[in-house]
C-alpha cells in the first residue's frame, strides 16, 4: 500500500519528497526538489514549484501555484485560486535566474479564496487573510487582514473565530496585547 496518493493525471518530478497520508488530486504538478509534509491535501490544478517546502497538514485548494521562494509551515489553509508571487519586479527581458524573494506563511495561517501574497513578506501564525485581500507587508500573528491593499481589521483566535475587545474566544482561549502583539494569555 502506498504511503501517499497521487492521481493518475498528476505529474511528480524526480527528487521530490511526499509525506505519508498526503493526497494529490487531478492535474497537479510537483516540481523537482519540492518537499511536502504528512497529511497534506492538494486540490485540482495545483502547481508546487521547484524546491518549495510545505509542512504537515497543509490544505491547498484548487488552482493554486506555490512558486519557488515560498515556504508554507504546518496546518496552513490556502483557499481556492489564492496567489503567491516570487519576483518583486518581473520583466520578460530580464529574467532573475533563480533569485527569488522569500515568502513565509507561518503555522496555522489561512489565506482566503483569491487572496494574493506579494513576495518578500511573512504571514504570521494563525493569521487570517480575507478572500480577495492583497498582502503587501508582513502580517502579525493572529491578525485579521482584509482589503486591497490588506489592512488589519481585527484579531482572530487560533481556532479562526474573530475576537472582540475582550480578546476572549468562545472556544475558551484568552489573549492579551503586549506592545500591539497578540499573545495567548498565560493561565
Amino acid at each position: 500500500m502506498d504511503k501517499y496518493f497521487v492521481h493518475e493525471s498528476s505529474y511528480v518530478d524526480d527528487n521530490v519528497e511526499i509525506g505519508e497520508g498526503t493526497k494529490i488530486w487531478h492535474f497537479c504538478h510537483i516540481q523537482r526538489g519540492a518537499r511536502l509534509g504528512r497529511n497534506c491535501s492538494l486540490g485540482q490544478n495545483v502547481n508546487i514549484g521547484n524546491n518549495v517546502k510545505i509542512g504537515d497538514g497543509v490544505r491547498i485548494q484548487n488552482n493554486v501555484s506555490v512558486y519557488e521562494g515560498v515556504e508554507i509551515e504546518d496546518n496552513v489553509f490556502c483557499g481556492p485560486s489564492c496567489v503567491f508571487t516570487n519576483v518583486v519586479t518581473p520583466r520578460a527581458h530580464f529574467p532573475v535566474h533563480g533569485i527569488y524573494a522569500k515568502t513565509l506563511i507561518k503555522e496555522g495561517a489561512s489565506l482566503g479564496a483569491n487572496s494574493t501574497v506579494v513576495c518578500g513578506h511573512t504571514v504570521g501564525r494563525s493569521a487570517l487573510i480575507a478572500a480577495g485581500a492583497v498582502v503587501t507587508k508582513d502580517v502579525k500573528d493572529f491578525a485579521l487582514m482584509a482589503g486591497v491593499p490588506a489592512r488589519q481589521i481585527g484579531w482572530v483566535c487560533e481556532c479562526g473565530r474573530r475576537l472582540d475587545d475582550t480578546l476572549q474566544c468562545e472556544c475558551g482561549r484568552c489573549y492579551q496585547l503586549n506592545n500591539n502583539i497578540l499573545e495567548i494569555k498565560k493561565q
